[in-house]
């Protein structure tokens, strides 16, 4: 009897060990692996590179890191966008325009083969409804000739920025996480990288960056754009006077951005200090790119307006 409460009583602790929930232990997959191993990196290198004394390592090396990464990868697909938009806008644009009184001429002959009848408002009618149709037709046509279509120039920058910039926030995030030796850095507002701002400086400095590279914008348009975004606003204002939903992807894509610059702000602020002064060098890197290439485009269409001339006078 004594022997069989004896084995009972040693039983419970087993059986309640098996009932008991075992405790999940995160098993290491190949992307956290390698977002570990490239912040271990991080930190071997801001050790390695030869830094001043009184220069904060980490910081600096963070500095470098993103202005190396936007030279490598970001700038050159970037170039290749601009020299695209620029095709767009001063070779398809000029010559589609040259080719509309053909294209009026053309439909006009159209409506007279296919016996079309009607009072005058409703031939002009027609004549611009048939014209835009083969107008589109034909810049379809002119920007695949040119190389030049404006889906891959939207969305190779943004497949190209955004994989990196996801990646080596995580990597930096990552680097900070507890226990590390960026406890003991403070750069600027920071007073641990590891931390978030609490003054609040950081973010506040990254979503006005960002507002400044969207109404930066149109500092370095020229005066032929500003005309035809003048026309277009008229063509608008016409539609939507006559009942017409009309969407403007510009408009929306620079709303966009601007609760984006806000948005910033707040998820910023969540942060640790090594993503938060990544964020603000990469957005102020991107803020004097923009500047740059809208100068270099801008020069490159003055230069090319007065070659232009030169050809017709002689």
């Amino acid at each position: 009897m004594f022997s069989t409460r004896t084995a009972l009583t040693s039983l419970r602790p087993s059986l309640a060990a098996a009932r008991r929930p075992q405790r999940h232990i995160p098993r290491r997959t190949f992307v956290s692996s390698t977002i570990h191993n490239l912040s271990e990196g991080f930190l071997d290198l801001a050790i390695a590179l030869p830094w001043p004394p009184e220069w904060p390592p980490y910081s600096c090396t963070i500095i470098l890191v993103t202005v190396v990464t936007r030279l490598a990868f970001t700038v050159p697909f970037s170039v290749w966008a601009k020299n695209r938009q620029w095709r767009a806008e001063n070779i398809v644009v000029p010559q589609l325009k040259q080719e509309m009184p053909s294209i009026h001429k053309q439909v006009q002959q159209d409506m007279k083969r296919d016996g079309f009848r009607g009072d005058k408002e409703a031939v002009i009618a027609e004549i611009n409804k048939r014209s835009r149709v083969v107008a589109k037709e034909r810049r379809s046509e002119l920007l695949k000739q040119n190389n030049c279509s404006p889906m891959p120039t939207i969305a190779m920058p943004i497949i190209t920025q955004l994989p990196l910039f996801v990646g080596t926030s995580m990597v930096f995030a990552e680097a900070a996480r507890a226990p590390t030796v960026l406890d003991s850095e403070a750069f600027f507002t920071l007073t641990s990288l590891s931390h978030a701002d609490s003054t609040l400086t950081l973010p506040i400095m990254l979503g006005i960056i960002t507002l400044a590279n969207v109404e930066s914008s149109k500092w370095f348009v020229s005066a032929e754009v500003l005309k035809r975004e003048q026309e277009v606003a008229k063509w608008t204002a016409e539609r939507r006077a006559r009942g017409e939903q009309v969407l403007q992807p510009s408009k929306i894509y620079q709303t966009a951005l601007r609760i984006l610059s806000v948005g910033r702000i707040l998820i910023a602020a969540m942060v640790p200090g090594t993503v938060q002064l990544y964020w603000v060098t990469s957005a102020t890197f991107g803020l004097f790119q923009s500047w740059t290439l809208d100068y270099w485009d801008m020069r490159r269409r003055q230069r090319h307006a007065i070659s232009e001339k030169q050809k017709d006078s002689a």
